[in-house]
């Protein structure tokens, strides 16, 4: 606090926190994290840890604890020879995908550019390329870590196989991720962008029907929401509810065009942006000075059928927040060939994720509107368990049982309780030593 440059380093992706850590250390290295973990070891202090600031909850700041600022460990080593790249864990998605593409290679990592790679390594990893090459913990093959009691260790199939597994899907419980080593998939072209369909529940369910049917090589987030003032839609589509898809298909440009003239046919579109294109051209740039305010709820169902897709349309025209969508993810492909008891990800067999999303303008909107994402959420047919745990916003923390059930729940608590028995890592969703 006092320093010129404070309130920027804690200010966070989302709007609406407001928390002063005693300290925010700009880390350059394994070895200054291992000293601020000590430090708050042995002070006592709260710790959190920050890649790119996007947690939902707010977990990459403390109200006055310290917070490890990862965003100057930027280092990224590239073997195109051997398809692996060595990644410190304050780059961003976008800055990652850039520079593998310089070699026509990607890795997965969610679908906006100024994630950081830290967190959405450890809590999962979907995006863009989920069902053609997997999550992106399906990609990591080793990770560097300080843990609890300030040493840097590695772990991979081979060392700290226990911490290899909890990292891959169980957040930041088990210490500082510092550095990880990816596998590089060959990846240059693609088609993908951005298609407006008209919302009606035949469109709606007929696009998750075909996203379902179609080639691994493509991946689709629909969001159902009330069309913003964009200038490419006509007026009078403002603020009417419409399917919004991104699409990515990563591979052959006249297989990918043949793939997406399948969704255009659903209804007649209202806006085509879909394209050929480079892969990392799918990774916008983003507006820094945008910092929403948003209550949400994530879960994961069956299916979305007709009867599905009107409960959707009902909510949204039942919502009365300037921003509000539905959120339609389908999985499946390669995220589902990976054992579940493999990794800490415990949903390999859901078929779609939703999302449900409503902003609020001042904390007295906020009751209101959590309400409505909250009966939302009960009222959609055919939903399974779980949570992805990535998406679980602060008041959701109860979900976290949803997000690691079972015999994975367990083991994860285990491994924490040998690694970090005090809980010095618990500004995240958290695991309790057990």
């Amino acid at each position: 606090p006092g320093d010129a440059l404070y309130d920027h380093a804690r200010t966070i992706f989302y709007g609406g926190i407001d928390r002063r850590p005693a300290a925010i250390a700009r880390v350059a290295d394994a070895d200054d994290v291992a000293r601020v973990v000590n430090l708050a070891r042995q002070s006592g202090m709260e710790l959190a840890v920050r890649s790119g600031g996007h947690s939902a909850a707010g977990f990459g700041v403390s109200n006055g604890g310290l917070v490890i600022d990862l965003r100057d460990m930027r280092a990224l080593e590239i073997d195109a020879d051997h398809r692996t790249a060595w990644a410190e864990t304050g780059l961003t998605a976008g800055e990652y995908t850039a520079a593998a593409g310089v070699y026509s290679l990607a890795t997965g990592f969610g679908d906006t550019a100024t994630v950081g790679i830290g967190g959405i390594t450890l809590g999962g990893g979907v995006g863009f390329l989920s069902r053609k090459v997997g999550l992106t913990i399906d990609s990591l093959v080793a990770a560097d870590v300080v843990t609890a009691d300030g040493k840097l260790v590695r772990a991979d199939s081979f060392n700290n196989p226990d911490l290899f597994w909890a990292i891959r899907g169980g957040g930041g419980n088990f210490g500082v991720a510092t550095r990880f080593q990816f596998r590089l998939h060959p990846i240059s072209t693609a088609v993908g962008g951005m298609l407006i369909l008209p919302a009606t529940p035949e469109v709606i369910a007929n696009f998750i029907a075909e996203a379902q049917a179609a080639p691994e090589e493509l991946t689709t987030i629909a969001n159902i929401m009330p069309a913003p003032p964009m200038p490419f839609l006509p007026a009078e589509i403002h603020g009417k509810l419409v399917l919004m898809a991104l699409m990515m298909y990563a591979g052959d440009i006249e297989a990918g065009e043949k793939a997406v003239a399948r969704f255009r046919q659903l209804a007649t579109p209202l806006a085509d942006m879909l394209h050929a294109m480079r892969y990392p051209e799918i990774f916008q740039p983003e507006d820094s000075s945008y910092h929403p305010t948003a209550v949400s709820r994530t879960l994961y169902v069956n299916d979305v059928d007709r009867t599905s897709a009107e409960t959707i349309l009902q909510h949204l025209r039942a919502g009365d927040g300037a921003f509000r969508v539905a959120q339609l993810r389908v999985l499946g492909g390669a995220v589902s060939r990976v054992p579940v008891e493999e990794t800490a990800y415990a949903h390999r067999e859901a078929r779609i994720m939703v999302g449900l999303v409503s902003f609020y303008n001042g904390e007295a909107e906020r009751a209101a509107r959590q309400a409505w994402v909250d009966e939302f959420a009960a009222a959609l047919p055919r939903k399974t368990a779980g949570a992805y745990v990535n998406f679980i916003d602060g008041a959701g923390l109860n979900l976290i049982q949803d997000a690691y059930p079972g015999k994975t729940g367990q083991r994860l608590a285990q491994i924490k309780a040998r690694l970090d028995p005090d809980n010095l890592f618990r500004v995240n969703h958290n695991i309790k030593p057990q």
